[in-house]
């Protein structure tokens, strides 16, 4: 072709050691800008005296020039495609035959030339012009692409929304910290206000006490000096002469003889109560703890939520609001403006508050994890719920059915017994029973929540102590 012929000339005009006339092998740069092989040019040096530029004469300052990088990139890209070149030429020839491709062997899958269509080997076979042959193996491959092509973009959309959860991640990662700081600044501000009232308590016990025989110190200071002076006196009435001793005897008597005060003893409770500060202080501690802290029965699972459902930081309530950017992890149920408990149960008995205060559309209920696993929320549902200013009640095997309620529902609650295969709901504020479900449950069953209104569903937590006598009672 034309483009062949100039870039040959081109290559022809440039490419070539002015030495050797030969394609440059690993080409040197001189300080004239004039490029020879390596080997040519010291080859050329060798003979002379002076080092001097084969082309022009120039003397060269320099034992061994430089490498010219790009020119020995262009003379191997050159030599490349000329190799390639050379070995295409050769494969459209028959090797047999010597003679071009004309024809394609439709038996043998293969080209062949003229000659080879008469020989024995091809006797029989069918036989199409290449370009017709070609033509249709590469409609036959645009076909066969297509599955490839569109599994293809399939990966490359299942990659975005990997990327995508990974920002999701790091989203939920950081603002569970958040909330991990915030919840433990709760608890060391708790901590310090309990270790610094009970610093207080020790350095008002101290002040008490430590004044006190403080007190019985100074008192003390008193009798020592008046006894003191009492015995100096004395003490000098017996250096006087003897007839001033004598004179003086009975009065020196009498003040000898004089009552001594009581030794001064401390009182019960005089020293610090190390019991009282020290004795069960953690336990203590936690047990004035669980006035300032609360358990919620049911955690949200926000992985399992809507898109369109928003959770607190606390994870504790739901409520609807603007559709958030989710990754579709297995645990969402598709379409179901739904979010479960974190935990499951399969055995026990367990209870939860659910707050619905003026929420227009709320569903509360369980559901069992093979329903969730295999995303169909009816094979395995049990709830009751309100909507349309009316309570149902649904699970599969009880169709939709409505409620008598007597009073307006403010407050639900749960309770599950699993082992006997009850559930049941009621008004937490009045004990009114709503309905009770009965199957014999074979599955793990976990909280399942559904609102289509902003007010919110909040889970009510409940005392420690509650909590404490719930385990007791055989509930996990």
């Amino acid at each position: 072709s034309a483009s062949s012929s100039v870039r040959l000339c081109f290559y022809k005009e440039n490419l070539l050691c002015p030495v050797c006339c030969d394609v440059f092998q690993n080409p040197v740069v001189l300080s004239c800008s004039h490029s020879f092989c390596q080997a040519c040019l010291q080859r050329w040096w060798a003979s002379k005296r002076i080092r001097q530029c084969p082309f022009c004469k120039t003397v060269s300052s320099s034992r061994t020039p430089p490498v010219n990088l790009v020119l020995k990139n262009l003379c191997e890209a050159f030599l490349l495609e000329r190799d390639q070149g050379a070995l295409a030429r050769s494969e459209l020839l028959c090797s047999l035959h010597t003679e071009r491709f004309k024809l394609f062997c439709l038996d043998h899958q293969q080209p062949v030339c003229v000659v080879c269509r008469d020989s024995r080997v091809h006797t029989g076979h069918n036989f199409r012009p290449i370009d017709e042959a070609a033509q249709d193996h590469r409609q036959e491959l645009r076909e066969s692409l297509k599955p490839l092509q569109d599994k293809l973009r399939v990966l490359h959309q299942v990659k975005i929304k990997f990327g995508q959860t990974v920002v999701h991640l790091r989203n939920q990662a950081l603002c569970t910290h958040k909330q991990i700081e915030v919840e433990f600044k709760k608890l060391h501000l708790f901590l310090q206000a309990e270790e610094e009232a009970r610093k207080a308590a020790l350095r008002a016990e101290m002040k008490q006490k430590g004044g006190m025989i403080q007190r019985q110190i100074e008192g003390l200071n008193t009798e020592i000096a008046a006894l003191s002076d009492r015995i100096q006196a004395i003490e000098t009435e017996m250096r006087a002469e003897d007839v001033s001793f004598l004179q003086n005897y009975k009065t020196t008597v009498a003040r000898v003889q004089r009552p001594l005060p009581d030794e001064p003893r401390l009182s019960s409770g005089s020293l610090i109560d190390q019991a009282k500060h020290l004795g069960n202080l953690s336990f203590s501690v936690w047990d004035k703890m669980k006035e300032v802290v609360s358990y919620t029965p049911v955690i949200l699972d926000p992985n399992t939520a809507f898109p369109e459902l928003i959770l607190s930081e606390d994870l504790t309530s739901v409520r609807w609001g603007n559709r958030q950017n989710h990754p579709e992890n297995p645990e969402r149920l598709g379409n179901y403006s739904c979010v479960l408990g974190s935990e499951g149960f399969d055995s026990g008995t367990h209870s939860w508050d659910v707050a619905v205060g003026n929420n227009t559309y709320w569903v509360v209920g369980v559901i069992a994890d093979s329903s969730q696993r295999r995303r169909d929320v009816d094979s395995g549902l049990w709830r009751i719920g309100y909507f349309n200013n009316e309570y149902r009640s649904d699970s599969l095997s009880n169709p939709v059915t409505p409620l008598r309620v007597r009073t307006k529902i403010h407050r639900i609650r749960v309770h599950l017994d699993w082992d006997k295969g009850r559930l049941s709901f009621s008004n937490a504020e009045t004990n009114e029973r709503i309905h009770t479900f009965t199957h014999t449950f074979t599955d793990k069953l976990f909280p399942y929540f559904n609102t289509w209104d902003t007010c919110p569903l909040q889970i009510l937590p409940v005392g420690v102590a509650t909590v404490q006598q719930h385990v007791k009672t055989g509930g996990k």
